[in-house]
């Protein structure tokens, strides 16, 4: 007598697209996962590029009794013209001021992000186009938020980061 069972060996078709399904969910998890923490890498470096320039100007201010003068909001970190702050202010790479006060200022990480920009103030917050200056503000966004900071516009004046 034949018996009626078959001893079938492998995975039907059902099984098998189940755990496509399962690796494509995990798939795409995992790379969204990797695009919010490389966003908050970014904002934590932009916090830290912001600490560090404030640093510098602070160091610039008990020098030379205050912040350096600039014709309007300027965009910081690009190498042929804020690469550098020095005695003579925000300038070229290779500039020749001492003492050095950031060898390097930072460029935002992001290829197409919005820009660092500074202005210089006087103590009641107008515009200050010759030195020494009272005050600063530097402008920067956010990602994602980081550091206790939002997603968005921010800006940093002496001594701390403001929202």
């Amino acid at each position: 007598m034949k018996s009626l069972t078959s001893n079938k060996k492998g995975f039907t078709l059902i099984e098998l697209l189940v755990v496509l399904l399962i690796i494509g969910l995990l798939a795409t998890i995992s790379v969204v996962a990797l695009g919010t923490a490389r966003a908050k890498g970014r904002d934590t470096r932009r916090l830290t590029d912001v600490k560090g320039i404030q640093n510098a100007l602070e160091l610039y201010f008990v020098d030379l009794n205050g912040y350096p003068a600039v014709a309007s909001a300027t965009v910081l970190g690009a190498p042929t013209t804020t690469g550098r702050l020095d005695a003579t202010g925000f300038g070229v790479s290779t500039g020749t001021g001492t003492p050095v006060y950031m060898v390097k200022v930072p460029a935002n990480p992001t290829p197409n992000g919005a820009d660092y920009t500074y202005t210089s103030t006087t103590a009641a917050g107008a515009a200050c186009t010759t030195g020494p200056c009272a005050s600063y503000t530097l402008t920067f966004n956010l990602e994602s938020g980081a550091g206790g900071y939002t997603t968005g516009a921010h800006t940093a004046t002496p001594p701390d980061v403001v929202q």
